[in-house]
């Protein structure tokens, strides 16, 4: 039930069936650019530093990769963009009516100040370099510790002058864990996570970060594994992450055999 502002509660009880975990790798197939903070840059520096944890290490913010996820779904569902947060527009339902045949906003959340609507169904953790790629970036002949610095050049189209600037980026190949938690609140939610892996699949056609039409942000998700944790597991302590996917490793091969996944969800409760 959700309070509206006359104090009074509205819509349908909210009871949570389980959690489907999505866990694999995003591996980089051209060169990933995520922009960081441009703080304490020196003369000569890159124009365009790229975003890193506490140790350095480049990494993929959960809020980028859901970000581009929900950009590229509502296209492919044609979406009207409604709402603008910040200098961004995105789809967001006006009626209760719309809301509950939305995949978009039931997966990607609604903002705060709707009375209507449920909670988000799709959490994005950030994802880091897997120790083996950190290593083998470490190893590499650039000039930085984990990243590459692209250089490039714009010419004037009429006085021919060249604005050269430094884009550091990932390089190719480097490997990233990622993890996204999807809750199951009825078997609607269930027929929706199918738009998840459309949505990851979508975004392997596609490009994450910035400068993506010049060639960089190409990636693929790789050794996919999805789990099924029924609510019983977490009010018993026995989490028995029961694997669901199969075989099936990519997204591609996830939505193509969804009715066997979706089958393997029980209804246990």
């Amino acid at each position: 039930m959700v309070e509206n502002e006359g104090g009074e509660m509205v819509g349908e009880e909210i009871r949570l069936l389980g959690k489907v975990i999505i866990t694999g790798k995003i591996e980089t197939r051209t060169g990933l650019s995520i922009g960081g903070s441009r703080a304490g840059l020196e003369i000569g520096g890159v124009d365009n530093p790229v975003i890193k944890d506490v140790e350095g290490k480049p990494y993929i913010p959960g809020s980028s990769l859901k970000g581009k996820m929900r950009c590229l779904l509502e296209r492919a569902e044609r979406k009207e963009l409604t709402t603008s947060l910040g200098k961004a527009r995105i789809h967001v339902c006006e009626r209760e009516d719309d809301y509950k045949k939305c995949c978009v906003c039931k997966i990607f959340g609604l903002p705060g100040e709707k009375e209507f609507g449920g909670p988000t169904r799709l959490i994005v953790r950030d994802s880091f370099l897997t120790d083996e790629s950190a290593k083998r970036l470490r190893e590499l002949p650039t000039d930085m510790e984990y990243t590459e610095i692209k250089f490039e050049n714009a010419i004037d189209r009429i006085t021919s002058a060249a604005n050269p600037r430094q884009a550091e980026r990932v390089p190719a190949g480097a490997e990233f864990n990622f993890e996204m938690i999807y809750n199951v609140f009825c078997d609607d939610d269930k027929n929706d996570l199918r738009h998840v892996f459309k949505a990851m699949k979508l975004l392997e056609d596609d490009y994450l970060g910035s400068s993506g039409s010049r060639g960089y942000g190409k990636i693929r998700f790789k050794d996919i594994e999805v789990f099924w944790n029924p609510i019983k597991s977490y009010e018993s302590g026995e989490l028995r992450k029961i694997t669901i996917n199969g075989d099936n490793k990519t997204p591609e091969e996830l939505i193509q055999n969804f009715d066997e996944l979706k089958g393997k969800m029980g209804n246990e409760v």
